[in-house]
This record gives structure tokens, C-alpha cells and sequence, in this order.
């Protein structure tokens, strides 16, 4: 936050068409950080970005106490995600009922909601939950996340990024997206994560050379080398001209061998 006392900070720079300094805050869960954004011109609704910040926050979950703290700093309730649903439906989703009976008094009421109460709100999300989404929607919230992710990722934000590629993971699953949210937690030092989400991708592509490259260097980072070891030979079966692979490989092999000594 220190930025924010620059004489060139831009509280409502867009990133990539996707995020401002508002949003960011808000993942890395800094409300001293979002106050002094708004109070130095930032707007709450984030106009111009992929998501606003409430509907961040309703999707993530834990986030009640920045709901609320938007709400009372204008955040409109009314703006919908790229699906069309309202921070309300999101929250009922999630069975939050604290976050929809903050959000009921300022959301306008949705047509197709026979019964405009907080428990008819929570039973409408329910059962439009329930209806099998048409795959072209899925396809594009999925493509919408991934888009946001990846340019994350290549900003060097990997928290964010990994978040990004939870919700689109929770839509529609894919090794990529695994293999994607692997990289970002090794970069983060989960090394029990990052194996999770290796493992994962090589169930859904057992036959692909990055998906046991993860899982090499998942094993790497946990210091399990014999492991490492044996993914990077699955790898190199997979592609026995990858010259990365071979050079890992003689790694894994040699502190294997002679394994670092404890600190």
C-alpha cells in the first residue's frame, strides 16, 4: 500500500482489462489496504473490470467482513457476473446466509424469483444450481477465469493466479488448469499442493509429458528425489528428445544420490 502515497499511483489502473489495486487488496485479504484506496479515488465497482470486487468476494467464500465493508463503501449489488448472476445468488449458493441477509435490502429484485424473500432467494439459487448448465456458458466462465489467471501468472501474482484457477477449475475441470495451478503453488513453496494438483492432471492425461514434469518437480521441491526420480523417467518415456527433462533428470539423480544435508 505504500503506492498509494506515489505521486503517479492510479487508484483505478486496470490490469489487462481484469483487475485494479481494489481487487487486489481484497485477495490478499488487506481491508487497511482497501481503505485507503477507496479514500484516495478508487471505485468500488472496479467499471472496466472482468469482476467486481463484490463479486470476488461472494464467490471466494470467508470474505462476510469485506461483503460488508464494500456494501457500506457503495458497492452496487445489482452487477452481475459474465453468467448473468448477482452477488445474492452467489452467496445463496455457498448457503451463506448472513452475506444474502446483508445483500437482500440492496439488490433489486430478480424477476424470475417467485417468492422475493431471503429463504425464496436461496431456494431459487438452488434450484437453478441443480439445472445442468448449458456448455457453451461453461465453457466461457471456464475460458473467462483462465484468461484472468494466466495473466496473473505472467505478472508474477501466483496467489491470485492460483485463485483464479480455483473458480475456474470448480466449472469445468482440465489437466491444464491443474497442470497451470501446480506451477503457481510450487512458485509459492506449497510443495504438498503443488504435488495434489500434479497428480490430478496425470489422472485426467496420464499420457502427457507436462503432467509428469509437475509431478517431478512437485517431488523436487519436497525433496523426495527417488519420486522425482521416477516422474521424470515417465516423462522422458513420453518424450526421450526433451532435453529438459534429461537435465532434471541428472539432477533428481545426483541429490538422489547425494542428498543435501539438513539445515
Amino acid at each position: 500500500c505504500f503506492l498509494i502515497h506515489d505521486t503517479f499511483f492510479q487508484p483505478n489502473v486496470i490490469v489487462s482489462g481484469m483487475v485494479n489495486p481494489l481487487c487486489m487488496a481484497l485477495v490478499y485479504h488487506s481491508l487497511k489496504c482497501m481503505k485507503l484506496l477507496i479514500k484516495a479515488g478508487a471505485d468500488v465497482n472496479c467499471k472496466g473490470c472482468a469482476m467486481t470486487p463484490l463479486l470476488f468476494a461472494t464467490a471466494q467464500g470467508g470474505y462476510t467482513n469485506y461483503i460488508q465493508f464494500l456494501l457500506k463503501a457503495g458497492a452496487d449489488p445489482n452487477i452481475p457476473d459474465d453468467l448473468g448472476r448477482l452477488p445474492i445468488e452467489i452467496a445463496a449458493l455457498r448457503d451463506c446466509k448472513e452475506e444474502v441477509d446483508m445483500l437482500f435490502p440492496l439488490t433489486s429484485p430478480i424477476p424470475n424469483v417467485p417468492n422475493w424473500s431471503i429463504e425464496g432467494v436461496i431456494s431459487y439459487a438452488k434450484i437453478e444450481d441443480k439445472k445442468p448448465m448449458e456448455q457453451k456458458h461453461r465453457e466461457r466462465r471456464k475460458c473467462f477465469l483462465k484468461l484472468q489467471a494466466d495473466t496473473t501468472f505472467k505478472q508474477k501474482d501466483y496467489n491470485m493466479a492460483s485463485q483464479f484457477y480455483d473458480l475456474a477449475i470448480d466449472h469445468a475441470e482440465s489437466a491444464t488448469l491443474y497442470a497451470n495451478r501446480s506451477v503457481c503453488k510450487l512458485l509459492m513453496g506449497d510443495g504438498e499442493g503443488a504435488l495434489s494438483d500434479a497428480l490430478r492432471c496425470r489422472m485426467l492425461r496420464p499420457d502427457w509429458v507436462k503432467a509428469c514434469y509437475r509431478q517431478a518437480a512437485a517431488h523436487m521441491l519436497l525433496k523426495e528425489y527417488k519420486q522425482a526420480c521416477d516422474a521424470f523417467l515417465d516423462a522422458q518415456k513420453l518424450d526421450a528428445e526433451n532435453a529438459e527433462v534429461e537435465c532434471e533428470l541428472r539432477k533428481a539423480r545426483e541429490l538422489m544420490k547425494n542428498p543435501p544435508a539438513e539445515v
